[in-house]
């Protein structure tokens, strides 16, 4: 697919050396950029989610457990895409693999608009399951191609700069819902208590129509985002083929990064850090308006932009100790913090928590890429670089799980508080597998990436 004659709309080069091992000798800045300007693409797509989760809750009247279908459907499409991502690169390219996976989330954000005109709660889980695919394939290949554009040693460290640029999509994807769908005035549940028959359901059409305002803006900035990457030249990245798997398929691949047992761990520990992620942010406007029912749902989501900038924050200096100090111990340090917050959460269940969550999203930081990056590191062969990737980004379905268990627990203990004890599990793995790891080491190029 990728021989289509592509290379006739290339006009920005690639000039570098690329290694055997699939990396380059040197970063080419331009193409390095680009792919990182992905993330925050997927950090608006996951934002708006938090806003779409308290919203659908309201208007369709559903607990904390039905909503958090938001993150299901979601997750699920990164899930179910990501194998198929990695056959995809095999058999075409990052590039390609990217410009597809642009194509998908434009479609997934256009369906938005007959979802709001059936004003169905499952038209829209469809329309995030759709765009969630297209999001599966890009974060799949910018994830490890990221790590792959320059020297091997600079992985992690290019990956978590890479990361820094996820909390700036996540901040305007927030600010786009919270002017664009959240209003001034009473929240939405006091607004819909005093309203009846025809005259509410002409209200919740009319909220439910506001989500599509960020959508519109998202798919202009898609369109100009295919147009670039068609444009501009990226190196393939491809490991030559070695003896040891050049007879190797898919299904074996799997099978054998299964049979790594480190690796394993490592796909459990994401899959756990991606839970935490994704609970704390879906629920941090839920904590705020329980905790202060005063507040209306706009006002609340500010507390949700800190929380991004705490993110942001943490992450700047997690790249700036990791210069100095292993990433692994960086990822212990931030894990143990993060175990110590959620536990005085659950202690002070006063409005102190809401500012505790946003600590714990600064605690985040590290999290996604150095566990990425360690993990990738487990895998001797090159060959399967593409489907370990792939099997990494899989682990997002925490992100599908984890909000339900806190959602559930909320409805449980009639606690929004109490339900961040999910997270002590979720940070207590982080803090395992990088304590683990820092006393033994895999192998030695783990070694070389901690020095």
């Amino acid at each position: 697919m990728e021989n289509i004659k592509s290379h006739r709309f290339e006009f920005i080069k690639f000039r570098g050396k690329e290694l055997d091992n699939g990396y380059v000798s040197k970063t080419p800045i331009t193409q390095f950029v680009l792919v990182s300007l992905l993330f925050p693409m997927w950090g608006a797509a996951a934002s708006l989610n938090d806003i779409l989760i308290t919203q659908f809750k309201t208007i369709f009247n559903l607990s904390n457990f039905a909503s958090a279908y938001v993150q299901s459907a979601f997750f699920l499409g990164y899930f179910i895409m990501a194998i198929p991502a990695s056959y995809l690169i095999r058999r075409t390219s990052y590039k390609f693999t990217i410009i597809v996976g642009l194509g998908l989330y434009l479609t997934g954000s256009a369906l938005f608009f007959p979802a709001s005109a059936s004003a169905t709660y499952g038209f829209f889980l469809i329309a995030l399951f759709v765009l969630a695919t297209g999001l599966s394939l890009i974060e799949t290949s910018a994830d490890t191609y990221s790590a792959l554009l320059g020297p091997q040693q600079g992985r992690t460290l290019r990956l978590n700069i890479s990361q820094t640029f996820l909390p700036i999509g996540s901040i305007a994807g927030i600010l786009l819902g919270k002017y664009l769908i959240f209003t001034n005035g009473d929240n939405l549940e006091t607004q819909l208590k005093g309203l009846s028959g025809s005259v509410k359901i002409a209200f919740g059409e009319s909220a439910l129509r506001k989500t599509l305002l960020p959508y519109r803006y998202m798919i202009m900035v898609l369109l100009a985002m295919i147009v670039i990457f068609l444009i501009v030249q990226f190196p393939k990245s491809k490991p030559k083929q070695s003896n040891i798997a050049v007879h190797e398929n898919l299904w074996e691949t799997v099978v054998n990064l299964l049979k790594n047992k480190d690796f394993c761990y490592g796909l459990f520990t994401e899959f756990m850090y991606v839970g935490l992620q994704v609970s704390v942010w879906s629920f941090t406007i839920r904590l705020a308006l329980t905790l202060n029912t005063n507040l209306n749902e706009r006002s609340a989501s500010n507390f949700v932009i800190y929380s991004y900038i705490a993110f942001f924050v943490g992450r700047v200096i997690a790249d700036y100790l990791m210069r100095k100090i292993p990433h692994l111990k960086v990822l212990l340090g931030y894990s143990i913090l993060g175990f110590i917050a959620i536990a005085y959460m659950l202690i002070d269940r006063s409005f102190n928590g809401v500012y505790v969550a946003i600590l714990v999203s600064g605690l985040m930081g590290p999290g996604y890429a150095t566990i990425y990056t360690e993990t990738l590191g487990f895998i001797k062969n090159p060959q399967q670089t593409e489907t370990a990737g792939a099997m990494i980004v899989m682990m997002v379905i925490g992100g599908a799980f984890w909000p339900l268990v806190q959602g559930w627990l909320a409805d449980f203990t009639g606690s929004m508080s109490m339900s961040f004890s999910v997270h002590l599990l979720t940070f207590g793995t982080m803090i395992i597998f990088a304590y683990h790891y820092i006393k033994h080491p895999v192998n030695q190029i783990l070694k070389g990436d901690q020095k």
